[in-house]
């Protein structure tokens, strides 16, 4: 589980912490209802993603030392580029899947990006 803070707000994402291997591949080839995944940088980074062969849209939040959210986008399945606009320590990849769908509301309340409803 990972806390983060959004605003004065404070959210808890379950999420598996992905091996330094598996940062190359991310959400590439899996369903869109596979776990979340949380990625740790050794130095705060503007860490750039991409989402080749990923079938599906996901949020991608990033996170800096304490866990306050940086920045976020949504993602659309085959797009070459997202960065963040500051740089970040760590990145969660959210499915869109209905186990996230409480989360990608509060993210669209709080004008963070625009999702496509479940």
């Amino acid at each position: 589980m990972v806390k983060i803070n959004i605003g004065k707000r404070s959210l808890e994402i379950d999420a598996k912490k992905v091996a330094s291997l598996g940062m190359f591949s991310g959400l590439m080839f899996r369903s869109k209802n596979t776990k979340n995944l949380l990625f740790e940088f050794s130095k705060p980074k503007r860490a750039a993603i991409h989402s080749l062969f990923v079938f599906f849209p996901f949020a991608a939040l990033w996170l800096d030392d304490k866990n306050n959210l940086v920045d976020s986008h949504y993602v659309e399945p085959f797009t070459l580029s997202v960065s963040p606009k500051r740089p970040a320590r760590r990145l969660i990849e959210l499915p869109t899947n209905k186990k996230n769908k409480y989360i990608l509301r509060l993210l669209d309340d709080k004008e963070r990006f625009k999702y496509k409803r479940l």
